[in-house]
């Protein structure tokens, strides 16, 4: 174990991430950390598929955090791609934090992942998270621990909850005990270096997500067509954005009937956007088919990936 205690001359800074199976609580996690929303979340798994960077702010050290999506057996291209971009973001960073959620008992896929986590470690210190600590007593937590400890050998073994922010502030102080002593690397007051665009495209498709069948959520995506202050008025936004779908029996799904389902991602989207951007926003949303994008290297890239 690290010595938490830091010495108040000393700054550090660098970056972490977390992995983990789908749905284990990275993306409320790393919001969590960060003190605000820059990663979206779900309980669809699967849902991140970019490597997000959220900025912790502290007087002794600056931490980012790179939200990854979660490493899964890839059916698609899109598949493939999202488990090389975690693979990547492992070799570049200075700290890997791997989530496993309290709730739910350790099973082949977080095994096969700290079988990956070993081969790093030697380089990259890992540290062993407990997720979801909020959902199961505490006896169920100890359990939990001890399970993840059979599985590799951590620099870190800690239990939160982001929930009600359970030991975050501790989780925080062991992660930047394994950064290298450095300045900062972003101005003060900057919670992500991703653009605007990326976010607000990410806003959309949390809204998108929400009550919709299982098989759908792979099949989104968002793009931003146009996005500018209006003319003439002070304080507005116009946003003009698609939402993708692969087959015209999900483009009826994410309507709905008389177009009520799109309002309702429209108006849940507006709410965080607005708050993202600290502005009024007119939001038009279409909705398109993109038949099989996920398998499409073009379609892909158009659409980002």
């Amino acid at each position: 174990m690290v010595d938490v205690s830091s010495s108040a001359e000393t700054h550090r800074s660098g970056f972490a991430c977390f992995v983990g199976r789908p749905n284990a609580g990275k993306s409320t996690l790393t919001n969590a950390l960060v003190g605000t929303k820059v990663a979206i979340t779900s309980s669809k798994p699967q849902t991140t598929r970019h490597a997000i960077r959220g900025i912790v702010h502290r007087p002794d050290a600056q931490l980012i955090i790179v939200d990854t999506p979660g490493v899964h057996r890839p059916r698609t291209l899109l598949g493939e791609r999202l488990n090389d971009l975690v693979y990547e973001t492992w070799s570049e960073v200075d700290v890997v934090g791997f989530c496993v959620p309290a709730d739910e008992k350790i099973g082949p896929g977080d095994r096969y992942i700290a079988a990956e986590l070993a081969k790093v470690s030697e380089r990259t210190p890992v540290v062993g998270i407990v997720t979801k600590t909020d959902l199961v007593s505490k006896d169920q937590v100890a359990e939990q621990l001890l399970a993840l400890q059979e599985v590799m050998e951590f620099a870190d073994l800690v239990p939160v909850s982001a929930v009600d922010e359970y030991q975050v502030d501790v989780l925080s102080d062991l992660l930047v005990q394994h950064l290298p002593e450095g300045p900062q690397l972003y101005p003060d007051g900057e919670i992500t270096d991703e653009p605007e665009t990326t976010l607000i495209a990410e806003l959309i498709r949390e809204a998108a997500l929400e009550g919709v069948r299982d098989e759908l959520p792979h099949s989104l995506a968002v793009g931003i067509e146009e996005m500018g202050p209006r003319e003439g008025y002070d304080n507005l936004v116009d946003i003009y954005a698609v939402i993708y779908v692969e087959r015209r029996s999900q483009k009826a799904i994410v309507i709905g009937r008389g177009g009520e389902r799109l309002r309702e991602v429209g108006a849940g989207a507006r709410k965080h956007i607005q708050a993202l951007l600290g502005s009024r926003i007119y939001l038009d949303l279409h909705v398109k088919i993109a038949k099989d994008w996920q398998r499409d290297p073009k379609q892909m890239q158009r659409l980002g990936f």
